[in-house]
């Protein structure tokens, strides 16, 4: 295992040692300069260069799992370790039935049956995936994405798909939008974009045209795959435009985007999971004890009789009698019926082992964004100078959001339904709009001025606090009134920066609101009026988690589950949503902090930390393949790009239906509900299927060997064969044919409270008990054990005959 995570660690590290974006090469020069290092122009390409550069580039697609022809579907079917045990048990008797045997004595129904058994199982696995794989494509192909572009030979602006640009395209965004490619931005109004699917940061970044000073500016690293994320004039395949206009310039697409890269290095083989660890143990222990008791039973039937064609006949009768021939079709059956009742609770499965593994799944990682959050913002507070609700300041806020022109950013937004939802908006409504002052990057906050009709305007400034304190030295202590305004002191404005730092604690994004009163002029405002404010309070915002995030977590934590989160946010907000959902925090480690341990050091660090922030897709990975090295069964749940690498190394891989599709094509259930109880309604199901797959192979496997263990023994005693291969194949496909219904029996409740995982060694055991047992006391062959002891008058017993 340590071996398969440093391959991993090694393979999913070369995005970030050897991916270099095209973006670091134009962020940081103005606009006009990049147009012309892309030999593009703000008119847009001619059809001849797009013709060209798609001839070089190729088209606007990222790597994806192509899927599975349905004869390759049915091809993997049948390649399942129980197939094998069947396939190797027919393979033996074609040679000793058919080639070796007498022309009279030539016979094909054990390789017939045996057949049967497989294609069975292979048509009932292949049928039950193919469905889920088609019904995960449709999901896929109800959305086609198309963009805005300009080109040269129209004067307008074109719909096109975006698998068609090139670079050099010029693009126009505005809210809703999907980024199509890596873009560098040309010009912007009140830009903000959310990179949560790529960063997992709940809240939007401003976007701009023109870099900000370099003091300001985190520069890009020179392989353009740290802070360039981070960096104001790009954007990038994946994100999404929250407010405000802009138009861009392509500067890489495909696979040489951000997006793209990282989706490269996702698309591959997927690792082992629990499940086929299990089955291959299983499969194994079954083989052994065939290898095992063969070549016994054809020494000891050769020396005995001296007729060692005969006894290599009967040592393959044993070799029949202990394969379980039906087991590969009550092992799928019991998957498939999990499957259709998951679709029944709208989830796609489209690998029918998630199922098993969801009920021997001891640690779920999920990300935060989108998943135990609703990943939207909300207003949650409005606070005066103390920290205490206060009217006064969502009135200010209201009006600097209500009054800004433009598309309103999230924040405004949920500023304005807040307000609409407690009726507090018909007061306000008669203020008059003189002038606004529009936000941006440098500043970090905006202003409106507003009249009442009286002899005053009423300038109300919105912004970052550590911009904005600065600008008053006056503060609000009672309300918008004159005799409440004082002196902002020193002693104050540190009880500022706690109250500030509480709010931050409880994962929520604060806003500083000041306000100043100015003559009634009409007259053009500019940043010069922003000073002399006076502090009113701050606005606070929050991703909340979703309403059935606690309660899931509960029911899973209850069935022995415990919870990891694994998040590109920041510390402070995923503390807070974990104390919202009812996570106890333990132990939390930052992405930086795991990136010099060895995989031995993180495996241990993993198994005793809760949460792991601002962790990036290669770390993420990591904590999932460590937490797989220490034994145990580890599921993971997200929906963005950064979530793609974690979701194909887990044992199971759970997304959503608005997951960006190389995080559906990387998973193994898709939810079509947003509601997380289906997942504890899906370890509930995988445990009942573990336990009659479980229930299936115990009785059938003691029943056969106990069968063939009193076969053999009496083969010592008996001048000839005791059962014939067909015969023994015969008696245990009747056994088998009455466990058909097992898929739908019951399971005790005290079984589905713990994580179920697969044990060959006290399976192994299991068989050698019980299978003794039933030779000593109760086997099928009693009566033919009493003929054979009753030679030895002395052992004489009577033996009770009890089928299996």
């Amino acid at each position: 295992m340590n071996e398969t995570l440093n391959t991993r660690r090694t393979g999913r590290a070369g995005l970030k040692e050897s991916f270099i974006s095209p973006l670091s090469e134009v962020v940081n020069c103005p606009p006009e300069q990049a147009l012309t290092q892309l030999d593009a122009t703000p008119s847009g390409l001619s059809a001849e260069q797009v013709e060209e550069r798609q001839a070089r580039v190729g088209l606007n697609e990222v790597s994806h799992e192509r899927p599975p022809t349905w004869y390759e579907q049915l091809f993997r079917a049948f390649l399942t370790p129980f197939n094998g045990v069947l396939a190797t048990v027919s393979v033996v008797s074609l040679f000793t039935d058919v080639i070796f045997a007498a022309p009279g004595d030539r016979t094909f129904r054990t390789i017939i049956v045996l057949s049967t058994m497989m294609l069975l199982s292979t048509l009932l696995r292949f049928w039950q995936e193919f469905r889920s794989n088609r019904a995960a494509e449709e999901l896929k192909a109800m959305v086609r994405s198309t963009t805005a572009v300009l080109r040269a030979e129209s004067d307008r602006v074109q719909e096109l798909p975006i698998e068609t640009l090139v670079p050099g395209d010029i693009v126009q965004l505005s809210a809703g939008d999907m980024i199509p490619a890596d873009v560098r931005l040309l010009t912007t109004k009140d830009l903000f974009v959310s990179q949560a699917m790529l960063t997992g940061e709940s809240i939007p970044i401003e976007k701009h045209a023109v870099p900000p000073s370099a003091n300001t500016l985190r520069p890009a690293a020179p392989d353009g795959s740290q802070n360039l994320l981070d960096h104001p004039t790009a954007c990038f395949m994946g994100s999404n435009v929250v407010s405000g206009l802009a138009s861009a310039v392509v500067v890489a697409t495909g696979n040489r985007t951000y997006f793209g890269a990282m989706a490269k290095e996702i698309v591959g083989s997927r690792p082992l999971t629990s499940f086929d660890i299990g089955i291959n143990r299983v499969s194994w222990m079954l083989i052994r004890f065939i290898l095992a008791m063969t070549p016994i039973v054809l020494l000891i039937n050769g020396f005995t009789k001296g007729d060692w064609l005969e006894a290599l006949l009967f040592a393959v009768s044993v070799a029949v009698g202990l394969t379980p021939e039906m087991l590969p079709m009550i092992v799928t059956a019991n998957l498939a019926k999990g499957a259709v009742v998951m679709a029944k609770r709208k989830t796609i499965v489209k690998r029918l082992n998630a199922i098993q593994n969801f009920g021997a799944m001891d640690i779920l990682c999920t990300d935060k964004t989108g998943t135990l959050t609703i990943n939207k913002v909300i207003f949650e507070r409005h606070l005066d100078m103390h920290g205490q609700e206060d009217s006064q300041v969502l009135e200010f806020a209201w009006l600097n959001s209500f009054h800004q022109t433009g598309l309103k950013n999230l924040l405004d937004i949920s500023v304005l339904e807040y307000a609409e939802q407690h009726q507090l908006t018909e007061q306000m409504k008669h203020f008059k709009k003189i002038d606004e002052i529009p936000f941006d990057f440098a500043r970090r906050r905006m202003s409106v001025v507003v009249r009442n009709g009286g002899n005053q305007n009423l300038l109300i400034c919105k912004g970052a606090i550590e911009e904005l304190l600065p600008l008053c030295p006056y503060a609000d202590e009672n309300g918008a009134l004159p005799g409440g305004v004082v002196p902002f002191t020193d002693e104050m404005r540190k009880n500022v920066r706690q109250l500030t730092r509480r709010l931050n604690e409880d994962g929520l994004r604060a806003l500083a609101v000041g306000y100043r009163w100015l003559p009634p002029e009409d007259r053009t405002y500019t940043v010069a009026d922003e000073q002399e404010l006076i502090l009113a309070g701050y606005i606070a915002f929050l991703d909340p988690p979703k309403e059935s995030a606690r309660e899931a977590i509960a029911a899973l934590t209850q069935h022995g589950i415990g919870i990891k989160i694994i998040t590109g946010d920041n510390e402070t907000v995923t503390r807070k949503i974990c104390r919202e959902v009812g996570i106890e925090i333990e132990q939390t480690k930052l992405g930086k902090d795991i990136e010099a341990l060895s995989d031995d050091q993180l495996a241990e660090v993993a198994e005793h930390t809760i949460v792991f922030a601002k962790m990036s897709p290669l770390q993420k990975s990591r904590v999932i393949c460590a937490l797989k090295s220490r034994g145990h069964t580890v599921g993971y749940l997200g929906d963005g790009i950064n979530d793609a690498a974690a979701l194909k190394d887990a044992d199971v891989g759970i997304s959503v239906d608005t997951a960006v599709d190389i995080a559906k094509e990387s998973a193994d259930i898709i939810l079509l509900e947003k509601s997380l109880m289906v997942l504890e309604e899906a370890v509930v199901e995988g445990r009942k299927t573990f336990a009659n797959i479980n229930k299936y192979i115990k009785m059938t496997a003691s029943s056969n060997f106990g069968n063939v263990f009193s076969v053999l023994i009496a083969s010592i005693f008996l001048p000839f064969l005791p059962m014939l291969p067909i015969q023994l194949l015969t008696q245990n496909l009747l056994y088998d044919i009455s466990q058909i219904s097992i898929p739908w029996d019951d399971v005790d409740a005290d079984y589905l409270k713990a994580p179920r995982k697969w044990d060959a060694r006290g399976l192994a055991r299991f068989m050698i008990w019980t299978g003794g047992f039933e030779f000593c006391f109760g086997s099928r062959h009693g009566g033919l054990l009493e003929k054979c002891l009753s030679k030895f008058k002395f052992l004489r017993v009577s033996v009770v005959i009890v089928d299996g």
